[in-house]
């Protein structure tokens, strides 16, 4: 962990300034059809390497719980109904990616550029599995608009990579920059 517990304050503070960032994420958009290019990736990966597997996750979360009862910090909107938008396996995914990235980066005290770029790939990895599983399936059961696996092999996986990857190799990078001014 690269931000060490020092109180209970200092880990609510953390916690709600990553929950903003990524509620912020979503309103930075680029128009992809399908499922949009936002930078929640960025800052949900951040949640995982900076704080850690659990406090991460646990970040991740809080914004999507906030997203549930209402608030509209989703990419459209928020509240219960939410859980019926396609692209709501995203957020869902992102709450592992963090945990699975957290996991993976914080196994060696300082991990290298190398840890922190396998961890940010094995997080979206788990990002993209639970956001496309979850489309294919409430497009293809609930809302009765049947997608291919071409089609969302294309829509939801070729067209998103390329930045989906420079936000991880963005965020590996910004750590060490962050870890080399916290341990200053």
């Amino acid at each position: 962990m690269f931000f060490p517990r020092a109180s209970k304050t200092r880990d609510l503070v953390l916690f709600s300034l990553f929950t903003a960032l990524i509620a912020i994420g979503a309103f930075i958009r680029i128009p992809v059809p399908f499922c949009p290019f936002t930078l929640q990736l960025l800052f949900t990966t951040l949640a995982g390497l900076l704080l850690g597997s659990r406090r991460g996750a646990a970040s991740v979360a809080v914004y999507v719980c906030l997203g549930l009862v209402g608030l509209p910090v989703f990419t459209s909107g928020g509240g219960p109904s939410y859980v019926f938008q396609p692209t709501f396996g995203y957020l869902i995914g992102f709450i592992g990616g963090a945990a699975l990235t957290g996991y993976i980066a914080h196994q060696t005290k300082l991990p290298s550029l190398r840890r922190l770029l396998a961890a940010n790939f094995a997080g979206l990895a788990i990002v993209y599995a639970f956001g496309m599983i979850y489309l294919s399936l409430i497009n293809n059961v609930y809302l009765g608009t049947p997608i291919s696996l071409w089609t969302l092999f294309v829509y939801c996986f070729v067209l998103p990579i390329p930045g989906d990857i420079f936000l991880c190799i963005v965020a590996a990078f910004l750590t060490r920059r962050i870890e080399r001014t916290i341990s200053l």
